[in-house]
């Protein structure tokens, strides 16, 4: 058997050398010493662990935040001849059982679980007769309040230490501030630990921010010409189908990707895109985590990230052979407005949550100090009409209830109906007339949701059971007679959530006990906005160095190759622009799109150079929107 950290990284990783900081942090955990590391995005993280759990005896227990960085992991070690286990969500009792036996009897070198699951006396139990080598908390700023993704369920991760005492533990992360590095440590209970920060440094990714009220025309642009492999994040799963259905209808190769494609459906896609057969992939944001396309030339933001962390995270995934590489985000105002409603206006204040807890309890008909250990299975939507309550809102209320153990609720929820229309216009009325007990209802399925033609629609029976006067049994059944004759593809989840009441009604007295995490928490995400705002809106300064301060690192040279750079470095040649514009447009018209493509100066100075022409009378705009000699 290896032992070797070397010897294994040749066997197993194809590597003679390792990369940054990789040889002293796998040293320090060999040496039984905790340690914390923040690599960048691409900086080998998961290696940091998995090769020095290999060299010792024993299994790694890994812990980490979702499903599809699990399994990936799974899979990669699988097929590198490793024993890797996933305890993930919606596994039977039964089954847990086995796999944890598999742990204790089948020389599993790893288990990977969510933090969930360690609040299960089964999973808690069996940790502690298993020899344990290594405790890993992956996405380790999951932990802290002022981390970006804080998981209430990963302050469960110290436990651990006491489960497999005298266990070495590291901790990873890509994107953690001062404050967030403070936060893990205190959590983790750390005294005499090892903090290792490799620069977050990218030399070879220029960061551009381009203002654009024609963004798929931008898009187009930017994917134009040189065939690129890239990642487009767009904010939900219309939008990404969207985005990849105006690419294809424009000549490019693209797909989309999010979380309501099944298995199959995922692999297809992504093994499409890491073969180089499909350029573009576009995804929602959870896409690429623990991918290694070491060839993305181009990720594109379409829309504004709600914050620095996950912006920087997913920019990471560009460039990781070391090649030049852009990270581009497409905005305007309007996006700034949308950013703002969308994360701002639905967090829950304190008084908010004190209405939600009141209704809820009323809405169960739960008496004052009483409802402890009481399970109730609440229908969302009918509890948001009867209280006029925005649906968002509510659930975002709901969940910090179940955060702060007020509630325990269910994810279900998550999981909407959706439905696609997948026949003609002209078929579909040719089986309405045939079937006119139905029609009524399929109208207002048509009247209600647009696109549903052309994408899968996310629906609310609930609503349409109010807006048609009818059952919402009968819309199901109606959903699923569609389904049957292949007029729709329907995929249906009921939107009840299961609750259950962890402590007895007490209205304002339960909610004050974490007020005070509220007013922070809420705090913590207006920052967040006001960070990323700030960002776009900045062109003063270094992309770069602006993001590695976010970051706690101070960098005193300028990239010189993001788009703030290139305009503070470059002194325009106002006078060989305008003759250069004067002579693309001497003999056709042309938009300033295409000016902007055909020549080789920066967007701002071309947008200048056209007012000045214009003002002075040597350009008109046509009827067509293009830019042509003036012939006075």
């Amino acid at each position: 058997m290896l032992t070797n950290p070397k010897d294994l990284l040749e066997k197993y990783w194809g590597f003679t050398t390792f990369r940054g900081s990789q040889e002293k942090i796998i040293n320090a955990v060999l040496n039984g010493k905790d340690v914390l590391a923040l690599l960048p995005t691409g900086g080998g993280k998961s290696l940091c662990f998995q090769l020095p759990a290999l060299a010792l005896d024993g299994i790694c227990i890994v812990v980490s935040p979702l499903v599809a960085l699990i399994q990936n992991q799974v899979d990669s070690l699988q097929k590198k001849g490793i024993k890797a286990i996933a305890l993930t969500g919606g596994i039977p009792f039964n089954e847990v059982n086995n796999l944890l036996d598999n742990c204790l009897y089948g020389n599993y070198k790893f288990l990977y679980l969510s933090p969930e699951r360690l609040k299960q006396e089964i999973v808690a139990t069996r940790i502690q007769q298993m020899n344990v080598n290594l405790l890993v908390i992956d996405e380790a700023h999951c932990i802290s309040q002022w981390g970006h993704d804080f998981r209430p369920a990963y302050l469960e991760c110290a436990n651990l230490k006491t489960l497999a005492p005298n266990i070495p533990m590291i901790a990873l992360t890509a994107t953690a501030t001062k404050q967030v590095v403070k936060d893990i440590e205190v959590n983790l209970k750390y005294k005499d630990s090892l903090f290792i920060k490799d620069s977050f440094y990218r030399s070879n990714l220029a960061y551009k921010v381009l203002w654009d009220e024609n963004k798929k025309g931008r898009l187009k642009q930017l994917f134009s010409g040189e065939i690129k492999s890239g990642i487009v994040y767009a904010r939900n799963r219309k939008n990404t189908i969207e985005i990849a259905n105006f690419l294809n209808a424009n000549n490019f190769s693209a797909t989309f990707f999010h979380g309501g494609l099944s298995k199959k459906e995922k692999e297809k896609k992504l093994d499409s895109w890491l073969a180089n057969k499909t350029n573009i992939m576009v995804a929602t944001n959870a896409f690429g985590m623990g991918i290694d396309k070491p060839d993305v030339r181009l990720v594109v933001h379409f829309q504004i990230p709600d914050c620095i962390e996950n912006y920087f995270q997913e920019a990471g995934r560009a460039g990781r052979d070391n090649e030049f590489s852009e990270i581009v985000l497409i905005t305007n105002k309007t996006d700034e407005e949308r950013l703002k409603k969308q994360f701002l206006s639905v967090l829950p204040d304190v008084k908010t949550l004190k209405i939600i807890y009141r209704k809820l309890s009323n809405f169960f008909q739960i008496s004052y100090g009483e409802g402890h250990t009481i399970k109730q299975q609440l229908n969302f939507n009918e509890f948001c009409t009867r209280y006029s309550l925005n649906p968002l809102l509510t659930y975002n209320s709901l969940k910090i209830l179940d955060q702060n153990s007020v509630i325990s609720l269910s994810e279900a929820h998550h999981i909407k109906t959706t439905i696609q229309f997948i026949t003609t216009k002209e078929q579909l009325l040719n089986y309405l007339e045939k079937n006119e007990s139905i029609a009524l209802i399929t109208q207002v399925i048509l009247r209600t949701y647009g696109g549903i033609f052309e994408f899968e629609t996310k629906i609310d029976t609930y609503l349409l059971a109010k807006k048609t006067g009818q059952k919402e049994e009968l819309i199901i059944s109606i959903l699923k007679q569609l389904e049957k004759a292949e007029i729709i593809t329907y995929k249906g989840k009921h939107s009840d959530l299961e609750i259950t009441y962890l402590i007895p009604r007490e209205d304002d007295h339960t909610i004050n006990r974490f007020a005070n995490k509220v007013v922070e928490r809420n705090t913590i995400k207006k920052n967040q906005i006001k960070d990323m705002l700030s960002f776009i809106n900045n062109n003063t300064s270094c992309r770069s160095k602006l993001l590695l301060k976010y970051f706690g690192e101070d960098k005193k040279e300028d990239c010189g190759i993001c788009d703030v750079c290139i305009a503070n470095n470059t002194k325009p040649d106002f006078k060989k622009i305008s003759k250069d514009i004067l002579q693309l447009v001497h003999s056709k018209g042309f938009s300033s799109r295409e000016i902007i493509q055909l020549l080789p100066y920066s967007e701002t100075n071309l947008i200048y150079t056209l007012q000045q022409l214009l003002e002075k009378g040597y350009l008109i705009i046509n009827s067509k929107n293009e830019y042509e000699i003036s012939q006075k």
